[in-house]
C-alpha cells in the first residue's frame, strides 16, 4: 500500500513530497483520535487506511495560504 505513494502523479497532485507528508500526518492524527474512516478497513493498519482514502482521492490538501502581516514599518 506504501508503494503507491512512490507514484510521481500522487506526489505532484499534492505540491511534492513534504506536503503529501505533512496530508498524511495530519489524516493519521485524525484517525488515530477517533475520526471515521472514509474507506473500508477490515485487515489495515491505520497508517493503510490513511493512504488508501489518498490513492482513492477521497481527501484533500486544505490549499489555504496564510496571509502574511504587514509591515508596520512602512
Amino acid at each position: 500500500m506504501i508503494e503507491a505513494l512512490k507514484n510521481d502523479e500522487i506526489i505532484d497532485q499534492f505540491g511534492g513530497r513534504f506536503k503529501l507528508c505533512a496530508l498524511v500526518q495530519r489524516r493519521w492524527l485524525q484517525i488515530l483520535q477517533g475520526a471515521r474512516p472514509m474507506v473500508e478497513t477490515e485487515g489495515l493498519t491505520d497508517l493503510e487506511v490513511v493512504i488508501k482514502e489518498i490513492v482513492e482521492g477521497k481527501i484533500e490538501m486544505d490549499l489555504l495560504v496564510e496571509e502574511e502581516p504587514e509591515d508596520e514599518a512602512g
